[in-house]
């Protein structure tokens, strides 16, 4: 698939990265051309430099060929605007939006484009750690994705250990830490596993 990533922030940058590994052709556009730096080293997609509402910035980027776009910058109004664009001018099939504003992205969704809230995210990892039910887990839906979290207790011999050490299977990707009540989202950070921390897990 060609895939377009605006924005190169943590979150886009580790998409870029992980979409590049598996096989798609990989764009991003960011308008600080430093943020590329994020990117892993042997990224070997495409970069373009300028501000995502500019229409020629994202033919650039390839935005009259791609499968789907993810809208992943740090403000809600630019990946709101950038989405719009792609829906009504260029006819991209599969649009993903990052709004960490739950009353926008719930209007959003409504006019077709797929919402990922970062908030509806945290909240239902933070209720599959907490709510010890069913031992199952918690689902949270957004557009037509799913994403399952589960939550197990650190084993002993991973006591003492980085998160990354952590053999993870298929597409699941270690999502945050409990920690005596606290959630500690994981971003690559070097934290070492204490006796009774839980590991919050999230696959789609």
């Amino acid at each position: 698939m060609n895939i377009l990533i605006i924005g190169c922030g943590l979150v886009g940058s580790a998409l870029a990265g992980d979409f590049d590994k598996t096989g798609h052709d990989v764009s991003v556009v960011e308008k600080n051309e430093d943020a590329f730096e994020k990117l892993p080293a042997d990224f070997g997609g495409f970069t373009t430099t300028g501000v995502a509402i500019d229409q020629e910035v994202l033919k650039r980027a390839g935005i009259t060929t791609c499968d789907a776009l993810y809208a992943v910058t740090e403000d809600d109004d630019m990946n709101i605007m950038v989405s719009q664009l792609a829906k009504q001018e260029f006819n991209v099939p599969k649009i993903y939006a990052r709004v960490n504003n739950i009353s926008k992205g719930e209007v959003f969704e409504k006019l077709g484009i797929n919402v990922i809230c970062p908030v509806k995210l945290t909240v239902s990892a933070a209720r599959a750690a907490i709510e010890e039910d069913d031992g199952e887990g918690k689902e949270l839906i957004f557009g037509s994705h799913t994403v399952h979290f589960s939550t197990i207790e650190v084993p002993d011999e991973l006591v003492g250990s980085m998160p990354g050490d952590i053999q993870l299977v298929g597409s699941e990707v270690l999502f945050a830490i409990l920690r005596d009540s606290m959630l500690i989202l994981y971003r690559g950070q070097q934290t070492p596993l204490e006796s009774g921390d839980k590991l919050i897990f999230a696959n789609k």
